[in-house]
């Protein structure tokens, strides 16, 4: 799929007056992925850009994928002295003010500002602001990976049994994400059963399940760079009742939240739906962590849903909601499902696999 790299490279130079630059240099990956198309990894390649020029230096590694295959007007450097032809480059431009990322390693800035002219200014994640929103490519990529996901998962419910390890679950959800022509794992698959679903982000271990496990199960996998970010937490033969309880808990209040999507509203309050609703069951201090953030390229990027937010809801916007309650000793409960903002509420993209608590039984 061809993406309309011009344009978003237009749409930051829109933004260069108000950050009070004329040039930017972009480190992080998947940044220069967005704006260039350029998949390697953050250090590997450089895009440096002003109102007049554009070039992206990297090696020689990457010279046969990219030297046809940038976008118009992006021209091709092949150094393995990233940073030095960066700030040559600059300089030979003329440019008055670099503006550079906010995580841009130390070592890097400490170089550049040695050998930059031109005075070196600090943005507040401009592309990332622009990487919020999805034009109609990403969002179709992005629906792929997540009904591709969802299949995967569907597929392994009728798989699972008692007596897996949660190594072998994990496993073999990824070999089912593969075979429906999914990329990659955006993280590691967590499977967690029992006492270690009570860990909001454990990893898979030797552990096999049985009756009376709670096993939550939090996946993503990549389609065409775009990736999914899923949760269910699934409940093995007789389970027990506070768990029940807690489980019906976390899906009402993950309804609430995801019901007060709509363009313009603060996703604080996309939080609060379901951290308030939580919090007069009785388990506040039982959720942990964010109520969601959005996802694309990255499988955590802006805007946060989260009680510090000060990020609104925008139409074309993907957004993970994922309350969850953790009980130490007992167990814990985690729903997500991936929501894209419409133009007058939401569309829950992953709605697909039930949110009602399955149970295994075999």
């Amino acid at each position: 799929m061809k993406y309309n790299f011009e344009k978003r490279i237009s749409k930051l130079r829109k933004l260069f007056d108000v950050l009070e630059i004329d040039s930017m240099i972009v480190y992080q990956a998947y940044n220069n992925e967005y704006l260039t198309g350029f998949s390697g990894g953050s250090g590997e390649g450089m895009f440096v850009l002003s109102r007049n020029h554009a070039l992206l230096v990297t090696d020689s590694r990457y010279q046969e994928a990219y030297q046809n295959n940038l976008p118009n007007g992006v021209d091709l450097k092949i150094s393995r002295d990233y940073y030095g032809e960066t700030a040559k480059t600059l300089n030979s431009w003329k440019v008055k003010k670099v503006g550079f990322e906010e995580n841009l390693p130390f070592y890097v800035f400490d170089f550049l500002d040695g050998e930059l002219e031109a005075e070196f200014v600090p943005t507040p994640a401009p592309i990332e602001a622009l990487r919020e929103i999805k034009d109609d490519d990403e969002v179709e990529n992005l629906r792929q990976a997540t009904k591709r996901s969802v299949t995967a998962f569907n597929q392994l419910i009728d798989w699972i049994k008692i007596g897996l390890t949660e190594k072998e679950i994990a496993d073999q959800l990824d070999y089912f994400a593969r075979h429906q022509g999914l990329e990659k794992a955006s993280f590691d698959t967590i499977v967690a059963s029992g006492e270690n679903s009570a860990k909001p982000h454990g990893t898979a271990s030797d552990r096999k399940i049985k009756s009376g496990d709670l096993v939550t199960i939090d996946f993503g996998y990549y389609f065409n760079h775009y990736t999914s970010d899923i949760t269910r937490t699934i409940a093995i033969g007789e389970i027990d009742p506070r768990l029940i309880n807690i489980y019906q808990i976390v899906k009402k209040a993950q309804e609430l939240s995801i019901e007060s999507v709509r363009p313009d509203v603060d996703l604080k309050e996309v939080d609060g739906a379901s951290r308030s609703y939580i919090e007069t069951k009785g388990f506040g201090k039982e959720y942990n962590h964010g109520g969601g953030h959005g996802v694309g390229l990255d499988i955590h990027e802006s805007p946060a849903v989260s009680p510090g937010s000060d990020d609104e809801a925008v139409a074309s916007q993907i957004l993970t909601i994922e309350p969850g309650i953790y009980i130490s000793g007992l167990g814990g409960v985690r729903i997500e499902d991936d929501v894209l903002v419409t133009k007058n509420g939401f569309e829950n993209l992953t709605d697909g696999i039930t949110r009602d608590l399955i149970k295994i039984e075999k």
